[in-house]
């Protein structure tokens, strides 16, 4: 019995060191920091915790870039789950800086730097000395906060973006005021006090790196897709890509068919959702459940109008699609959404609504009267069936206003109705009338026959 537990033993941990460690994705920041990279570095982050990634490795080398993004980088690298580290080959200058801080460990190639991270204009050009001291003052706590979360010095990390601080540990100044900071590799390194001044050590390439950090597993390489900037501008749109979408829905149904108006509905949402999915927001899977909800909307207007039930959970389906679509969610974080995940989808979500309130009241008083709604409305042939017989009249000129008749199919605002023996084509100001419905025609219009339910 013995020998038995002994040779279970032996294979447990035979089975144990043979396991394959986690691997370790490096993520390339290179050039100037823009919100395409933040898209960029949010996926990679999101796809290294479905993985359960032993690690993420920064390879930095960026002079700087848009301080707004490098700290929407700096929330998402302090919130991740995954232990992360920035390889610095070269550069990590201005707000490369603080994305470098917001990693859990630093370690730098040879030859390289961080740090001067003062802010400047659009333009490279040095702000206005009062807006100068708003935005440092703003932005250092940025520096400061990340510094001391990964317990980096506070004052080192402000020194890079403030010229009137001063670094000391213990009794030793690294740095006096006057200038901004800026470590080179053997500086960073240095140790004071028995402890590095800012970075883990010195690593010839990557390799290098995970045997002075001991990493064991295999190097994943992420790349960006080249979708990353066309995502910045969908996910920034997402609002009128909506409106576009749900206009081009309400036509649609009014017209009946597929036309023009399906179409566009049909791209605005494709891009809506295709934006998500590449700025790393949501997976194929929630347009899935969207275009399930839409689908029992519209059945629910032209199949079986009247039973609710459909259409209510059309919208519930539709509403909370759009809604996580719009939700930047990490894997490590809970299924449902804290407040502060629902702050911006809902304002998003706010201003479609306030849009879409506003353009289809527009619409339907102004629309039907333009030759774009004829065009997109009216069919290009007769429509088949028993009911469009030789009788079928192509001249509204045998009519006149007033007349009374029945609505053949419904009218959204345009369809077919019955005026004596005759068939015709007509359309509403924009009102839904049931098939079967009294009619009167209120004006003729050249080819346009303008017909209202009868009071």
């Amino acid at each position: 019995m013995q020998r038995l537990l002994l040779l279970l033993v032996a294979c447990v941990s035979l089975f144990s060191s043979s396991a394959r460690a986690g691997e370790v994705f490096v993520i390339p920041l290179k050039g100037e920091i823009t919100k395409a990279q933040f898209f960029f570095l949010r996926r990679g982050l999101k796809e290294a915790e479905a993985a359960k990634a032993d690690a993420v490795i920064l390879d930095m080398d960026t002079y700087g870039g848009e301080l707004e993004v490098a700290t929407q980088m700096s929330d998402a690298l302090l919130g991740t789950s995954v232990p992360t580290i920035t390889y610095i080959d070269t550069d990590a200058g201005s707000a490369g800086a603080l994305v470098a801080l917001s990693t859990r460990r630093i370690f730098m190639a040879p030859v390289s730097a961080i740090g001067a991270a003062a802010p400047v204009s659009s333009t490279g050009e040095d702000l206005p000395s009062t807006m100068q001291e708003k935005v440092v003052s703003y932005f250092s706590g940025y520096y400061r906060s990340a510094a001391g979360k990964n317990g980096y010095d506070p004052d080192i990390a402000e020194a890079f973006i403030s010229n009137k601080t001063e670094v000391k540990i213990g009794n030793t100044v690294i740095h006096p005021p006057g200038t901004l900071l800026t470590l080179s590799a053997q500086e960073a390194t240095k140790l004071v006090n028995g402890k590095p001044v800012l970075a883990s050590g010195i690593a010839d390439s990557i390799p290098d790196l995970l045997t002075k950090a001991g990493l064991n597993g295999a190097i994943r390489d992420i790349e960006p897709t080249g979708f990353e900037t066309l995502a910045f501008w969908l996910t920034t749109l997402a609002p009128l890509l909506l409106l576009g979408g749900i206009i081009g829905v309400y036509v649609e149904l009014k017209v009946g068919g597929f036309g023009a108006a399906g179409f566009v509905a049909a791209i605005c949402f494709l891009l809506f959702f295709f934006g998500s999915y590449v700025a790393g927001l949501a997976g194929w899977e929630v347009a899935i459940v969207f275009a399930i909800g839409l689908s029992l909307i519209v059945s629910e207007i032209v199949i079986h109008p009247g039973t609710i039930i459909p259409g209510l959970i059309g919208l519930l389906l539709v509403g909370a699609s759009v809604l996580w679509a719009m939700i930047d969610r990490y894997p490590h974080e809970p299924l449902v959404p804290t407040g502060s995940m629902l702050e911006w989808p809902l304002a998003e979500l706010g201003i479609t609504i306030v849009l879409t309130a506003i353009a289809i009241p527009f619409l339907t008083a102004y629309l039907p009267k333009t030759s774009l709604f004829r065009f997109v409305s009216l069919p290009r042939e007769q429509p088949r069936g028993p009911s469009f017989s030789s009788r079928t009249v192509d001249s509204p000129s045998t009519l006149a206003v007033g007349a009374n008749g029945v609505a053949l199919s419904i009218l959204r605002p345009s369809g077919n109705a019955r005026f004596g023996e005759a068939i015709f084509d007509v359309i509403t100001r924009g009102e839904f009338i049931e098939p079967a419905s009294p009619i009167r025609v209120l004006a003729i219009e050249g080819s346009r026959i303008v017909v209202a339910r009868q009071a």
